[in-house]
C-alpha cells in the first residue's frame, strides 16, 4: 500500500526514498506514515534536503544547528546531502527517543518542540530565550487562532488538516483526530443521533 504523501516525493528518487522511510520506521517501531506526514509538513510538501526556514532550520525535519552538531554534522552539510542520505540523520535524530514515539502527534513534537511531548492540548510552545510570539511568527501555519501563540491543540489541528481525507479513517492517525478539541466528537455524535432518528422514522 502506498504511503501517505508518497506522490509528492520527487519521482527521480521516490522509490529509494520510500523504501528507506519504511526501513528506518521499522527500526524505530513507528508507522512510516507518521514520518511521511512529518516530513510533508516540515518541507512544505517538497521532500527535499535543502529547504531552509527563516531561522536557519533545514532539511526533511528542519534540523537546527544544535541538533546537527549532536548528530556529528552541520546544517550546511545537511543542506548539501541528497534526501536519501539525509534520512540517515533523520533516523539518528529519532533513535535516542524511540520510547517516546508512541503517537503521530508525539513523534512530530519530538521534532518541533521536544519539551511538549506528552503534554496536554493547552501546553504553550515557548522556552527561555524563545518567546511564544517568535515561535508563532516563524510557524504561522501552526497558529490556528492567529493570536501569536501556538499550543499543542493547534499543532494537532495542523497535522490533521494536511492529511488527505481518506487517511483520516486510518487508526494510526487517531490521536490527530482529537485536534479539534472535541468538535469532531460532537460532529460524530450529531451524525449518530441523526442516523438513529432516521432509522426509527423508517421503522414506522
Amino acid at each position: 500500500m502506498p504511503l501517505v504523501f508518497e506522490n509528492k516525493v520527487p519521482i527521480s528518487y521516490r522509490t529509494d526514498f520510500i523504501n528507506k522511510v519504511r526501513d528506518i520506521s521499522y527500526k524505530l517501531g513507528i508507522n512510516p506514515n507518521w514520518l511521511m506526514g512529518i516530513m510533508d509538513l516540515e518541507t512544505g510538501g517538497r521532500f527535499t534536503a535543502d529547504i531552509t526556514n527563516s531561522l536557519g532550520y533545514t532539511g526533511l525535519i528542519q534540523f537546527g544547528e544544535t541538533s546537527a552538531k549532536e548528530l556529528g554534522t552541520t546544517t550546511t552539510k545537511l543542506r548539501k546531502m541528497s534526501a536519501i542520505e539525509q534520512l540517515d540523520y533523520v533516523y539518528k535524530y529519532f533513535m535516542p527517543h524511540k520510547s517516546k514515539l508512541t503517537s503521530y502527534v508525539d513523534t512530530y513534537l519530538q521534532v518541533f518542540f521536544p519539551v511538549a511531548v506528552g503534554k496536554g492540548d493547552d501546553f504553550l510552545i515557548q522556552a527561555k530565550g524563545l518567546p511564544a510570539e517568535l515561535v508563532a511568527k516563524a510557524n504561522r501555519g501552526l497558529d490556528a487562532d492567529k493570536n501569536q501563540q501556538i499550543h499543542v491543540w493547534e499543532i494537532k489541528k495542523a497535522l490533521l488538516r494536511r492529511l488527505p481525507s481518506e487517511w483520516l479513517k486510518d487508526g494510526s492517525f487517531s490521536l490527530a483526530i482529537k485536534a479539534y478539541k472535541g468538535y469532531l466528537t460532537i460532529g460524530l455524535l450529531m451524525v449518530g443521533i441523526g442516523s438513529y432518528y432516521l432509522y426509527n422514522r423508517l421503522k414506522k
